[in-house]
């Protein structure tokens, strides 16, 4: 007898096809029976130890969150509901070029101080020992986490291209030396051979941003050896984003490696309009044979450190040198007109408008009052960063919806939320991607027919990661399942009140175990490291 079986689901199984009837078995974490319901008539059904009653529900495979900030947090938190509950059951760690591995003990703490606002884990915070150096050890710490019982989903990871160019020349802005360059050589074949799935890049942050395109094309040409994907957050998403698009297709293609677009948007006044330019752009490469993808959330302001804004000379030496030019007035002058005249490199190139920067998240207690509050000018954004240390994030309400529309219909496009969980009032995105995508953009307003929707969650994902039994509901494959209702499903998710969870996801399974059960989260830890399929 198996051990669970979904009786009279509607199958979307993630292959962009019709949807169809059916009894879905599950035995020993993995797909092991499907009887559609025009052949029940003529074979047994599937009789199991657990039956869930799923008419007039959805059961799709689980979805797949290309673009997440969990680095830490999977660690720290075992439950994890923030995207258990949305019926997330990978997420890809390691993103915009800055994570926790590779490392060394100066860069451990430099980079534990420079992303705190995206992960918790700074130097004052205790709650994460972080005792790994190389890739395969971080990975091995997610399978081991919580007492050896493993995180709440599988997560795959990416070598952060920032990290590693921190590790083998610090935080200056210069060429590297050919020594230089072989370091980061290895360190990123290493990672590769420990089981990451490619190398992110963070193109409008220090310091990968001084990496220039011939030394991140020699990069992306040892990830292209190991069958592995280049996933760069690019120079530019305001002013001169198509040029930066065009950047990174360019380059993959010089290298010959496989593209991924982060958070593939086109924000600020000067881009209102302009996806199809961009798409335009994609269909080009792609049908003169590049490979390439991309992901979006479905919300329009982005989200991002408060630090990240600052031009790029601001911030070379890292943290401790950026602080002390905030604090020289002379200088402070200088980062003020470059953000609010020329157009900061870290803000993309566009004079920056206070009244789209609201304030997210903060490390200091004692600031707590400034979250939610749009930053009234350079005075109060200066006062925070010293006082806050560099760990403020913040929305920034520069996005256009008719772009996040045209974009999302693409057919490499996939979905990744962005998430930031730290801070008080962190952006909506974090809690309700997924449901959002299935609840305002299928149900409610027609973006997506719910068969393509899932196709861009699921299965064109897992062919990004090259995972050959994920990413479908078919016999033999992992049980990474997720039963919904498509007439309620919705994100809870709001920017007043963002961390709600979702509503109209029952049930969720990672490697055939239940993390969702009847709406709750139970105490299972089923998920695990996914390594890179060898070449």
């Amino acid at each position: 007898m198996m051990d669970l079986v979904f009786r009279d689901a509607e199958v979307v199984d993630g292959s962009g096809g019709p949807s169809y009837r059916a009894d879905v078995a599950v035995e020993r974490g993995r797909i092991v029976s499907i009887v559609q319901e025009a052949a029940a008539a003529g074979c047994q059904r599937p009789t199991a130890r657990r039956s869930v009653d799923a008419e007039g529900l959805v059961l799709s495979p689980g979805f797949v969150d290309m673009h997440a900030h969990s680095d830490l947090a999977l660690l720290r938190d075992p439950d994890h509901s923030a995207k258990a509950a949305q019926g997330v059951t990978l997420e890809v760690l390691g993103q915009d070029g800055l994570s926790y591995a590779p490392v060394d003990d100066r860069t451990r703490e430099e980079v534990r101080r420079a992303i705190a606002g995206w992960n918790g884990g700074g130097p004052e915070d205790p709650t994460v020992d972080l005792d790994w150096r190389t890739v395969g050890e971080y990975l091995d710490r997610l399978d081991t986490a919580h007492g050896g019982e493993g995180i709440a989903v599988n997560a795959a990871y990416l070598v952060p291209q920032g990290t590693v160019r921190m590790h083998a020349m610090g935080w200056e802005d210069r060429p590297a030396t050919p020594a230089e360059l072989d370091r980061m050589r290895r360190l990123v074949a290493e990672g590769l051979e420990q089981g990451a799935v490619g190398m992110s890049s963070g193109l409008t942050y220090t310091p990968g941003m001084y990496a220039p395109d011939a030394e991140l094309a020699e990069l992306c040409r040892v990830v292209a050896r190991y069958g592995g994907y280049y996933c760069p957050h690019h120079r530019s998403y305001g002013a001169g984003a198509l040029r930066a698009y065009e950047e990174m297709i360019a380059l993959t293609r010089e290298a010959g490696c496989a593209l991924h677009l982060a958070h593939a948007t086109l924000n600020f006044g000067e881009n209102e309009g302009r996806a199809p330019e961009l798409l335009a752009l994609l269909d080009r490469a792609l049908g003169t044979g590049a490979d390439i993808s991309l992901d979006t959330y479905p919300y329009t302001p982005g989200c991002t450190t408060l630090l990240a804004l600052l031009p790029s000379w601001a911030q070379e030496g890292g943290p401790e040198a950026a602080l002390a030019r905030l604090a020289d007035g002379p200088t402070a002058d200088r980062i003020r007109h470059d953000l609010e005249v020329t157009g900061s490199d870290g803000c993309h190139g566009v004079p920056v408008d206070w009244s789209t920067i609201e304030v997210s998240g903060v490390t200091e207690p004692a600031l707590a009052d400034r979250v939610g509050r749009r930053l009234g000018g350079w005075e109060e954004a200066r006062a925070l960063l010293l006082a806050d240390r560099l760990g403020s994030t913040i929305l920034q309400h520069v996005g256009h919806e008719e772009n996040v529309r045209a974009i999302m219909r693409h057919r490499v496009h996939t979905g990744g939320s962005d998430g930031i969980l730290q801070g008080a009032k962190p952006h909506p995105r974090a809690y309700g991607t997924f449901p959002e995508y299935l609840g305002r953009y299928v149900r409610e307003e027609g973006v997506l027919t719910l068969e393509e929707c899932v196709a861009h969650l699921t299965s064109r994902p897992a062919a990004r990661l090259r995972l050959p039994d994920r990413g479908l509901v078919r016999e033999g494959y992992v049980a990474d399942l997720v039963l919904f209702d498509p007439a309620t499903v919705a994100a809870g998710a709001t920017y007043d009140a963002p961390r709600t969870l979702p509503v109209g996801i029952p049930h969720v399974l990672v490697d055939g175990r239940f993390v969702i059960e009847d709406g709750r989260r139970t105490d299972a830890l089923a998920g695990r490291a996914i390594r890179r399929t060898p070449v």
